[in-house]
């Protein structure tokens, strides 16, 4: 993940989302977990997370499908754990509609915000009544430009 998300740095367009899909297992990763959530939450990339496998089984794999959901909250992405392969064009779907039914937001923050500090932000929907109920996926947060 953490070499994907480099190579986001280089995309042309401005918005950028990353799919993962993986059972949650740790393949003796040279970056820690810290180490990605810090690279993720500066990458300004959505990450989107397919969870493949029947039961985690080992620690290893919980604490990777903890992992993988905390990326997609903090980045504005979904994240989903199927159990049957056949799921997975169903969940793919769900998450191309996602990506082609966003609005995008724009924020001014105050004069005086320190550049380079992250940045916390929340965002509400009051939907209009007569709506089915509507999802907001949003960042946690950014890191003002210097």
């Amino acid at each position: 993940m953490y070499l994907a998300l480099e190579r986001m740095r280089a995309a042309h367009n401005p918005r950028k989302a990353l799919l993962v899909v993986s059972d949650g297992g740790d393949n003796h990763s040279r970056y820690s977990e810290r180490d990605l959530e810090a690279f993720a939450r500066e990458s300004d990339v959505q990450i989107h997370a397919i969870g493949i496998h029947d039961n985690p089984r080992s620690t290893e794999e919980m604490n990777g499908t903890s992992l993988l959901e905390g990326l997609t909250k903090m980045s504005g992405g979904l994240h989903f754990i199927i159990r049957d392969i056949n799921e997975l064009s169903d969940v793919a779907g769900k998450i191309g509609e996602a990506l082609r039914d966003q609005y995008i937001l724009g924020y001014y923050p105050p004069p005086n915000t320190t550049p380079g500090k992250w940045r916390k932000i929340r965002v509400k929907l009051v939907p209009p009544k007569g709506l089915p109920p509507l999802q907001v996926y949003a960042r946690t947060g950014y890191y003002p430009a210097e």
